[in-house]
Order: C-alpha cells, then structure tokens, then sequence
C-alpha cells in the first residue's frame, strides 16, 4: 500500500441493504458503472456481505457493502440476514433498496428503523421506476419525503441524482482528529522506533506507522525512521547536533527497550497508544488497563484484531500479549481470540477485553466495539497500553496527551 492510498478504515462506509431481486447489486453497478456485483433474477444471488473499495464522485474514497436479502429463509437465511444486520456496525451511510413494484415490505421497515434507531443517515431508492404509472407512489409515513428518490438501476435514470443526494448525508468524523499533528511542531524531528523482524512484513510498513508518517509530514515534520537496533546511534546524533526529537513514537513490543534508551525529557508514546486517541477511547483504554493488576485464576480474557493478517511466530495478539499476562499477574488465565469483522454480542463471560489499535476499523465499527463494551460493563483496553501498563511506563506514555 503506498502513502497516498486512503486506508480502509478511513473510507466511508455505504451499506445497500433490502429484500431479494429488489436490485441492490444491480444499483451498486449502475452507481460505480463498473460491474463490481452480480445480476441474476434467481433470488439470493449475493450470500454474504461484499465489499468493494473505490473512488466515487462526489464521495471520494468508499467501502460498497452489498448485503444478502433481508428476506432469506430457512436456517442458512438467517445466517445471512444476521451478517446483512451486522453490518450495520460499520455503515456510515445506508441505502435501503425497495422494489417499486412491490412497494414497502416489513423487512424494509424493519431494517429501516434499526437503522434510525443506530443513527445512521438513510436514504431509500425506490427502484425500478420505469415500471411505475407515476413517481406519486405512497411510502410508509415515517419515511421523510427528503430521503426517498425514484430511481431505475436498468435504465439508469436519477442514478446522477442519487449519487449528489448520498454526497449531502454524509457527517465528517475522525478525519477531523488529529493522530499526531497536535502534539508537534513544523520543523520537529519525530523519531519513529519500527522493529524490522520475523513478524514484519516484507517490503513495506504497517498501516498505523504509514498514517503516522503522513500525518507528520502534513503538520510539516520531519520523521526520522530508525530499527530499535539504531535507536541510541540516532538519539545520539541527534542530541550532538542540538536537535532532540520532539516526540518518539515506538512499536508497542519494543517499549521497555526504547523506554530505556530515551531520556526522560523527551516525551514517548507508541503508534498503538496514538490510535487509542484518534479512535476516541485513549482515556477508557488506560482505564481498563489497571483490569490487569486484578485478574484472577480462569478469568477468560478477549483479544480482538480489526484485521485478518496472516498470524506468524511470536504474534502479538495471540502469542506475545497472552504470555506477558500470564507472566505478569501469575495467573493461569483463559484467552479467546477473535479477529475481522467477528465481534461476540454477548461479552458477560469475559473479564478484559484488549483490543488492537483498529486501524483496519472505521471509526463507526470501533465505536460499536466500545459501545458495546461500556453497555455491558466490561473493560476494554488496548495492546500498547496494555504492554505500557505492564511494564510500568504507562503514565509516560501518556504524558504527551496531557501537554497538548
């Protein structure tokens, strides 16, 4: 990925959802003019969730979630309709398709008013139009005239109009915060500490140091980008010439190491940390870390990643993480794993919940997330306070939040 793709978790998100053969496919294709989705007239063509990034004027970079039909039946439909309704946690606009010649179904109403009642912003397209004796055809009375349009994904007609209308419903969110830009200065060396390992990828950085190294240069920065191995060559050089960084950033996995090495007097956090921040949950994240020092024998722990990389030797979240725990409560703890876009409802039988930093989450899924865990009064927290918290540097690493 280079710096200037927009990442997935930053994309607005557009659910379609409806009933089969309402034409949700075939108004995703009318709508991009690509086909990205496929037509059939045998109902349930699409079975799960699909979701597709791309550029799309007036929007600018989306994520597409073409869903099954809310209509589905038997016991495999509900696995369907159930993944359709999950996706509501990452909708930042929904598009709710209703076949004109069928009119309002209860499956639209419902999925309507679970959509009011999450707050996301709905517009429904009456789909095909060229079919209907006029454009006056009635629609359930809490449906706002405002965000109902006649469309006809066939003929193509108002497909310009629908695309200007979702251009208006869309609300700025995270893209107004800031992930490091308040904490500097144009002109300040950051040093950016990024282990170079067997759990690395090759050939490339991970997406929270590449946003990180954006957002640097945005505010005018300089990034200095050194392994943990040269970290002191660099701090020493730096401090020779009379120019300290003004902030170091670290790999979570490194922290001690790099605690050690940078004086006092410059300020440290870590890229997990930066991102408990600009996902809105750096103060329930800290929060939920002093969990740890009151974890007891068989108290089952969740580990949560956004993404679904390939795990390898020595993985931090389902290697790493659960020994630092075991080594540093003295308890012989259970862990559960879960990783994508699989979220447990019920969250009672856990006692912690350590998320990653969700870079691969928008900021409506991870909010979800935390939701859903504030609701059920379970603590949550992250991987890099977590590690800070364990290894006794947390309020450090916090400390350049407080000054900014």
């Amino acid at each position: 990925m280079s710096l200037n793709a927009v990442p997935f978790g930053e994309r607005i998100h557009i659910g379609i959802f409806g009933r089969r053969n309402a034409g949700k496919s075939s108004l995703i294709n009318a709508i991009t003019g690509q086909r990205l989705s496929i037509v059939s007239d045998v109902k349930g063509t699409t079975t799960d969730p699909v979701q597709k990034s791309m550029e799309l004027l007036p929007l600018g970079p989306v994520v597409l979630i073409d869903t099954p039909g809310l209509d589905d039946w038997g016991e495999l439909g509900k696995l369907r309709i159930q993944k359709a309704t999950q996706m509501l946690q990452k909708t930042d606009l929904a598009l709710l398709v209703v076949d004109g010649t069928v009119g309002a179904s209860q499956e639209d109403l419902k999925i309507f008013r679970l959509i009011k009642e999450k707050e996301i912003p709905c517009i429904i397209a009456v789909n095909k139009c060229e079919l209907l004796p006029s454009s006056s055809v009635s629609f359930p009375e809490e449906w706002s005239k405002e965000q109902v349009i006649f469309v006809s994904a066939l003929k193509k007609i108002h497909i310009q109009e629908l695309k200007e209308l979702m251009g208006t419903q869309i609300k700025s969110g995270s893209k107004n915060r800031p992930l490091v830009a308040d904490l500097i200065e144009p002109e300040d060396y950051i040093l950016l500490v990024i282990p170079i390992d067997k759990a690395a990828p090759k050939g490339r950085l991970i997406l929270p140091q590449q946003q990180t190294i954006r957002d640097i240069l945005d505010k005018g920065g300089i990034p200095i980008l050194v392994r943990d191995k040269e970290l002191q060559t660099a701090l020493n050089r730096l401090e020779t010439a009379g120019t300290p960084p003004a902030l170091v950033i670290t790999d979570s996995q490194i922290f001690p190491q790099v605690a050690a090495m940078v004086p006092e007097n410059i300020p440290l956090t870590s890229f997990s940390i930066l991102f408990a921040r600009y996902k809105g949950n750096l103060e329930t994240a800290a929060a939920g870390a002093s969990v740890i020092d009151t974890l007891e024998h068989d108290d089952l722990i969740l580990i949560s990643e956004g993404c679904t990389h390939h795990r390898q030797c020595g993985d931090i979240g389902t290697q790493k993480l659960p020994k630092m725990l075991q080594a540093y409560t003295g308890k012989k703890l259970k862990f559960a794993f879960t990783s994508g876009t699989e979220f447990p409802s019920d969250l009672s039988p856990y006692r912690l919940i350590i998320h990653c930093g969700g870079c691969m989450l928008n900021e409506r899924e991870m909010k979800y997330r935390q939701g859903c865990a504030k609701t059920q009064n379970i603590p949550i927290t992250n991987y890099g306070i977590a590690i800070a918290h364990m290894k006794g540097i947390l309020a450090r690493s916090l400390a350049p939040f407080k000054q900014s």
